[in-house]
């Protein structure tokens, strides 16, 4: 059994206080009160004096532009169970809220505004832009914090953060200082993501590669014995070639290595060099070579020391080569230099259309430009290598262990990470430069320095460096707080595995670096994308997605929840569909329901269970089974097995609890005496222990239930049950297995009769006493629709059904239950349909020109439809001989 709540309050006659509920369940006309009423009594403020064990959980910060969609959704209501199960089970719990400021979406959104205003912002200024934006923010920004309202999140709001914060800027100007200082961050010309409309460099994240029809193109370098052609799909990087590549080893071109060729087109000779990135196999074998606009040409070029020429303006126009492209934009000038090559017979071959992947910028929707610029970078190997060892060592878990791959290939081949974006919006770099070429980096407390010549740096920080410091810089560092005390390092990051490079890596390196070595998580728990019912990507494109928003609206926001959360196997993508909402919301209505009947029956919440001897065997199996659910849930909800736990609770609710108990118990009630009293016991018991286990995921109609059930204030802060562990009554079990199985035939054989699903008829039931099912007699007829025989009684039909320890036999008298004619002629006709299908598939299948040629697959399914007709001509002609003679 399991731990039980407080009694109701009494009356001062003894009995129970009147509870009621609507008479349906209908979300909307609850949800929003509920929320409020939780945030107003501040159930979701955490409290970092006591002394609960913590629990912490950050969010992942979504954009301040950002609205909430499915995958939101997804993650929260993870984040949600986690977090309301460990209050109830006594933990001081934080989920801490906030928002990024998202500079590069934020600036492209504000930028658009002012155009359509006539207003270029450059012109506008930098001062008055960043007043623009936060008028924006204050007017527009956060409307997904509303959204997280209504998805029911128990989130400290009290404790919200925005990575703009005062707060947080101080923060990122501490560890850029500390970085800085110890050689950590440095300014280099680099290869870089550029975004010709924003004019910045951009992360990885915001690059998004898709596949597009383009052109390949090949040309010829040099000439006469000296010629090599080269194969590219952007022609107008040529003007930035510095070499042609070979592999040491490619016979056909040893002797032109350490050679010059000509380039065509800008005047200029380049020389073929040889390095084992080549892949002689591909192509002609060799490669151009254009360092300022390629990554794998820019350490081609690192290695040989070539000249890495800017082509490229930041717009993406042609620049600096003195030829007749210049000022060209970069498309026009990809089908200008292929024609002028064209004319002077350089063009070897093209294929049009050439598929290939593109990287685009995520805001812009533009092709994304490689392009060699002097960014700030922060210098990742010992960073990272603290990252990866974090995991190694065990300090971290990732969950579930095979992820653990994936994040040792990201953080073991890192890249110095470009965190400077030519932008306005953002935390701006804090660096001075001098008028003599100094270079200062001020801290958070410091005075910059003053006078003549003396500037700050234009670039702005990317989004990844701040949000990299959220799980310590939201609880207030770099001061020593009372909530980093208490709450860092936070419990779990619930995350997608499709950002564990992109923010997880980042957020291990600075926590570990700012932290004194502490890891700013405990485990790493890693989703899958949710996808839609076939499992295909969510795509406007592909016209799936899914407005969660709508689906509460239909359906109410437990039911989205719910199927969510039974979509969510560890590292696993999650498919949905609006189907199952609706069968979520089907069960939620079956939960009222249930909860409805049993109040209306008088169920109440017992300060203790009677002792299990005046029990029935009902009332012992459901406690059993109740207690053996409690252990099951808490099992997979350690494990982060949302999917398990759910499923297991949809189908103790509806397929032993509701479909059965509920009905036994109607029964038991109606005998009256003290073994309804105590049926009225066990039914508040288990429904009181089952709402608390489901409310974590359905919050809103188990808060309804819950406290219309046992009368106090909220199941927010009630226990979190715990299973007893006695042990269960495997005698009790096995007889109401064997009930459930003889009622269950009854119902078939009666549905295969023709009887309708409410048509009592006379039965006679024999060898229950020898199954030890006599008590279960009264259940039996009722559920069975069974009437006890008369005097008068004949059987007309009957069956055998074999149980566990031997077979009751079931005489049936149908006589004028059934239209014997019109249910002959029905059988009949589905025994004619039977046949014909068995006789086409056994000639199809008796056909070796059919059997011998057909796809595997097809032959089997063949085989199926046979042996299906073979069952139902079998069940057919049984029920035919079994009905009475007209």
């Amino acid at each position: 059994m399991t731990q039980t709540s407080a009694p109701l309050p009494e009356t001062s006659s003894g009995t129970a206080q009147p509870r009621e509920l609507p008479s349906s369940w209908n979300p909307a006309d609850v949800e929003a009160e509920l929320y409020q009423r939780w945030v107003a009594a501040e159930y979701f403020t955490a409290d970092a004096t006591s002394d609960k064990p913590p629990f912490s959980i950050v969010i992942p910060p979504p954009n301040v532009t950002g609205s909430l969609h499915i995958g939101h959704a997804f993650e929260h209501t993870l984040m949600d169970v986690l977090t309301r199960r460990r209050r109830m089970q006594g933990y001081e719990a934080l989920w801490l809220p906030g928002m990024d400021h998202a500079s590069i979406a934020v600036q492209a959104l504000v930028e658009r505004e002012l155009r359509e205003e006539g207003v270029d912002h450059r012109e506008l200024g930098r001062e008055k832009f960043l007043e623009r934006v936060w008028e924006w923010k204050e007017q527009h920004g956060g409307s997904i914090l509303s959204q997280m309202r209504r998805l029911g999140d128990s989130v400290d709001w009290s404790r919200e953060r925005f990575t703009m914060d005062s707060g947080l800027s101080r923060a990122v100007q501490t560890i850029f200082k500390k970085l800085f200082d110890d050689g950590l961050i440095y300014r280099a010309e680099r290869l870089v993501n550029w975004s010709p409309a924003m004019r910045s460099a951009i992360s990885d994240i915001e690059v998004e590669h898709r596949e597009v029809e383009g052109e390949l193109v090949s040309m010829r370098y040099g000439s006469g014995d000296a010629e090599i052609i080269v194969a590219t799909t952007r022609v107008e990087t040529m003007l930035g070639d510095t070499a042609i590549a070979v592999h040491p080893d490619d016979e056909r071109y040893r002797n032109l290595i350490g050679t010059l060729v000509e380039l065509p087109l800008t005047g200029r000779s380049i020389p073929v060099v040889a390095d084992e990135h080549v892949d002689p196999e591909f192509g002609t074998g060799a490669v151009k070579v254009t360092p300022a606009h390629d990554p794998n040409d820019f350490e081609i070029g690192r290695r040989h020391d070539l000249p890495m020429l800017t082509v490229m303006d930041e717009q993406g126009r042609i620049a600096h080569t003195g030829t007749e492209f210049d000022g060209m934009d970069r498309f026009e000038a990809r089908v200008a230099v292929r024609e002028a090559l064209r004319e002077q017979d350089r063009i070897v071959a093209e294929k049009r259309p050439y598929t290939h992947s593109v990287g685009h910028s995520s805001r812009s929707k533009e092709p994304i430009e490689p392009r060699l610029s002097l960014q700030w970078f922060v210098k990742v190997g010992p960073l990272a290598q603290a990252a990866g060892d974090a995991v190694r060592d065990g300090r971290v878990a990732v969950h579930p262990p095979e992820m653990a791959k994936r994040y040792f290939d990201w953080v073991d081949n890192l890249h110095d990470w470009a965190i400077s974006r030519q932008l306005w919006w953002g935390h701006r770099i804090p660096i001075w430069y001098g008028p003599n070429g100094e270079v200062v980096c001020v801290g958070p407390d410091e005075e910059p320095p003053s006078g003549d010549g003396w500037r700050q740096d234009e670039d702005v920080l990317d989004t990844w460096f701040s949000s990299g410091l959220w799980p310590f810089s939201t609880m207030g560092w770099p001061e020593q707080t009372a909530d980093l005390a208490k709450f860092y390092p936070t419990s779990v990051l619930v995350t997608g595995y499709d950002i564990l490079f992109f923010w997880v890596a980042r957020m291990m390196m600075f926590g570990l670096y700012a932290m004194d070595g502490v890891a700013p998580f405990n485990v790493i728990a890693l989703h899958g994308m949710v996808r839609d019912a076939h499992g295909k990507k969510m795509s406007k494109s592909a016209g799936n997605t899914v407005d969660p928003l709508e689906w509460m609206d239909t359906y109410g926001t437990d039911a989205l929840r719910f199927t969510l959360a039974r979509g969510a196997n560890p590292g696993a993508d999650a498919p949905i569909s609006e189907e199952w909402v609706a069968g979520s919301r089907s069960f939620c209505t079956k939960l009222f329901n249930a909860t409805k009947f049993a109040l209306m029956n008088g169920a109440r919440v017992p300060s203790a269970l009677p002792d299990r001897a005046e029990l029935t065997d009902a009332d012992r199996w459901i406690l059993d089974r109740t207690d053996q659910l409690t252990s099951d849930v808490d099992e997979l909800l350690e494990d982060f097995q949302f999917a398990k736990s759910t499923e297991a609770l949809y189908h103790f609710t509806w397929d032993e609890f509701c479909d059965w108990y509920v009905e036994l118990s109607k029964v038991q009630l109606d005998g009256g005496g003290e073994r309804a009293e105590r049926t009225r016991e066990v039914l508040g018991h288990v429904l009181d222990v089952l709402l608390r286990l489901l409310h974590p995921t359905i919050p809103f109609v188990t808060e309804t239930l819950w406290t219309t059930l046992t009368g106090r204030e909220s199941v927010v802060i009630a226990d979190w049950p715990k299973a007893v562990g006695t042990p269960a009554d495997e005698g009790a079990a096995q007889r109401i297995v064997s009930a459930q199985k003889l009622i269950t035939e009854i119902r078939r054989f009666r549905s295969d009769q023709g009887l309708k699903p409410g048509q009592r008829v006379a039965a006679r039931l024999g060898g229950l006493d020898e199954l030890e099912l006599s008590g279960h007699l009264p259940a039996v007829r009722s559920l069975a629709k069974l009437n006890e025989p008369g005097e008068d009684f004949t059987s007309s039909a009957s069956l055998e059904i074999g149980l566990t320890g031997g077979t009751a036999t079931v005489e049936l008298d149908l006589s004028g239950a059934v239209d014997i004619a019109a249910e002959r002629k029905r059988l009949e006709k589905d025994l004619a349909a039977a046949r014909k299908e068995l006789e086409g598939t056994e000639k199809k299948l008796g056909n070796p020109s059919f059997t011998d040629k057909a796809p595997a697959d097809v032959v089997e399914k063949i085989k199926v439809r046979r042996d299906t007709a073979q069952t139902d001509i079998t069940r057919i002609e049984s029920r035919l001989a079994a009905l009475p003679s007209a």
